[in-house]
């Protein structure tokens, strides 16, 4: 990559050159955004995945854009406003043009009845809550958070959409988003809205144990919608960590998991690595977001993003994908949260 290639967000004295180089990007669908190839999650900056040391979380963000990854990603809900504030704190101390930033309205509380708003009213506080704690004039990317818990997508569409519509018109966001994990929701919205949705973010569905997400990119692409594909790991399914207690993946799913994460521990493997790298090995995605807490775990990440893995490694997933993931009889959990918060709400 000569100088003339770097992306637009390459900043003269604050990024390491060579590291930017290294790191490939494209453009995020029709918003102009050339995105890296690696993306940070914002999720683990929360509540959500246990405890972790702020200072180092800050060290992270800064180390991460410094070394050519330019998209991230947050929403409120990540520790109801913690991953945004760290967040906040982080880019103080960056140049804004070094970044994109996303981030979302609609999912909120941990408790079902505070959860989800996708009213008007509520879109218009939090855009604005939002702006507030990153300590920003504007985002880049405003998403719909989860678009399948609405009572019914027309709220999305006569409601959330058209406030986020008038966000970006008031100089608040640039462009559009949608989020969820049954894909079939995000393509159906993009199908009726009269408003433009510049990109999906779709979650846990370009896997090894999932590739729902490669049936609908044709789609997607044909309407040149920037395709966002996040949770390679499945949410801490397939690493070396322990399974968070709220994941909704069923015991069957877990327990095979846990196997094969069991496997590569034995054979000094991170079960994560080889999940990320199955994903990347799509070229037909914008950008892969991985969620981080640590340095260290950025240093691997943006390792298998550059230079891959083994081959050895490779027959690692192979076995991986023969021995375990190839017992599984329910691929995903599509549905069941839903039902789940459903029945929770209407008690």
């Amino acid at each position: 990559m000569s100088r003339v290639d770097l992306p637009p967000t390459y900043v003269e004295g604050f990024h390491n050159l060579e590291a930017v180089k290294l790191m490939e990007y494209k453009v995020l669908g029709n918003t102009g955004l050339k995105v890296s190839r690696l993306s940070l999650g914002g999720a683990p900056l929360g509540c959500h995945y246990g405890e972790f040391d702020e200072e180092e979380g800050i060290r992270l963000i800064i180390t991460a854009i410094k070394n050519g990854i330019n998209y991230i990603d947050t929403a409120y809900y990540y520790g109801q406003g913690k991953s945004e504030t760290i967040l906040g704190k982080a880019l103080k101390k960056v140049p804004r043009q070094a970044y994109y930033i996303a981030t979302k309205v609609g999912r909120y509380g941990l408790d079902y009845e505070h959860m989800f708003d996708f009213t008007t009213e509520k879109t218009c506080q939090s855009v604005k809550k939002s702006l507030k704690l990153l300590q920003l004039t504007y985002i880049d990317i405003i998403q719909v958070h989860d678009i399948e818990f609405a009572p019914s997508l027309d709220i999305i569409l006569t409601q959330t959409l058209p406030e986020l519509s008038r966000q970006v018109a008031q100089g608040r966001a640039r462009h559009i988003g949608i989020t969820g994990y049954p894909v079939s929701i995000l393509k159906e919205c993009i199908e009726k809205s009269n408003i433009r949705i510049a990109c999906v973010l779709s979650y846990a569905r370009l896997t090894l144990i999932d590739d729902t997400l490669s049936q609908y990119i044709p789609f997607f692409k044909e309407r040149n919608v920037g395709i966002i594909s996040a949770a390679a790991s499945c949410m801490g399914l397939l690493s070396s960590r322990e399974v968070p207690v709220w994941h909704p993946a069923d015991d069957d799913v877990k327990k095979i998991c846990k196997e094969a994460g069991q496997y590569c521990k034995d054979n000094n493997v991170e079960l994560a690595k080889l999940a990320i790298w199955h994903s990347l090995q799509c070229t037909d995605i914008d950008t892969h977001l991985v969620g981080m807490q640590n340095c260290q775990e950025l240093n691997i990440n943006v390792d298998v993003t550059i230079n891959g893995i083994t081959e050895k490694e490779k027959d690692h997933i192979d076995h991986i994908k023969e021995k375990y993931l190839s017992r599984l009889s329910n691929k995903h959990w599509e549905g069941v949260e839903l039902e789940k918060y459903w029945k929770a709400v209407k008690l």
